[in-house]
């Protein structure tokens, strides 16, 4: 039996759900709303993944890859409804926590009910997998950057300027110009994800793993995204959100990913950027 959380350190996890030989319920659910991926693999000959919250670049993007591999009618999409609009503070670190680097092991003591269940849902995992086998995985994700419109949460402040870089060529930012936080580009989580599920169990010696690729400020991306339009200007103005983003790691620490099942992120700030600017101007004109 597996059952595989995956979560972002900025966004809330929903439930945790193993499925047995007899497709029962393994796990009691964490009703907590939230837009999270949880994939559940049955073993069998075949396996088939179970993905909630799958609304959004995650679940999509998560899917085809997953489709790929496993065939089409293997991989079920679920919750597939528009998140909340509401920006919580959702982090399953707090500010007792070690923040550049953060590491898989570390005192974390989240200030909000979200990030609480986050920690709880690793560690009921990691009981079950302790007391009954059960091959619980867990992915904690860093801020993810793509071509996608942004929500409106903490780490969106990038997607934002991505797009008002092709639009308007003015950005408002709701940080400070120097604050540090962990990125992904869009890609390298998908596969990451998928490469993980398929790992044999016993490489694995952790069942919690940060992944990351980039950390970077908004002034940081800023520079970047002028590389490709000079004219495009940035104003800060911090607001709740700052908050937020000062009890959140600034870089985290992956390398055990790396050791222990070969995770390899391939893009760079600067090559994200163009992939997704170019992107972006290319929607922007066609007809």
């Amino acid at each position: 039996m597996r059952s595989l959380l995956v979560q972002s350190f900025s966004s809330p996890c929903q439930q945790v759900m193993g499925i047995g030989r007899n497709r029962k319920l393994l796990m009691e659910r964490l009703v907590f709303p939230a837009s999270c991926i949880r994939a559940v693999c049955l073993h069998t000959n075949v396996s088939r993944v179970l993905i909630t919250g799958a609304l959004g670049q995650l679940g999509f993007g998560l899917a085809r890859i997953l489709r790929d591999q496993l065939g089409h009618h293997n991989v079920v999409m679920s919750d597939i409804h528009k998140a909340s609009e509401c920006v919580r503070d959702s982090g399953s670190f707090g500010p007792e926590s070690p923040r550049n680097p953060t590491p898989d092991l570390a005192v974390q003591r989240p200030k909000s009910l979200y990030g609480i269940c986050k920690i709880h849902a690793e560690l009921m995992g990691e009981y079950y997998h302790t007391k009954f086998g059960l091959d619980f995985r867990c992915l904690r994700y860093p801020g993810v950057i793509s071509e996608h419109k942004p929500g409106g949460g903490t780490t969106d402040y990038a997607l934002k300027m991505f797009h008002d870089a092709v639009t308007n060529q003015v950005n408002i930012c709701c940080l400070k110009l120097d604050t540090r936080l962990p990125m992904i580009y869009i890609d390298d989580l998908h596969h990451a994800t998928a490469q993980y599920l398929q790992m044999p169990n016993n490489l694995l010696k952790k069942r919690t793993y940060n992944i990351g690729a980039l950390d970077f400020s908004p002034e940081e991306l800023a520079l970047e995204i002028q590389k490709e339009n000079p004219s495009f200007q940035v104003t800060y103005k911090p607001d709740y959100r700052q908050r937020i983003a000062e009890t959140w790691p600034e870089k985290l620490d992956f390398s055990n990913a790396m050791n222990d099942w070969g995770y390899r992120p391939k893009y760079t700030l600067e090559t994200a950027c163009q992939k997704i600017l170019r992107s972006l101007k290319s929607k922007l004109n066609d007809p």
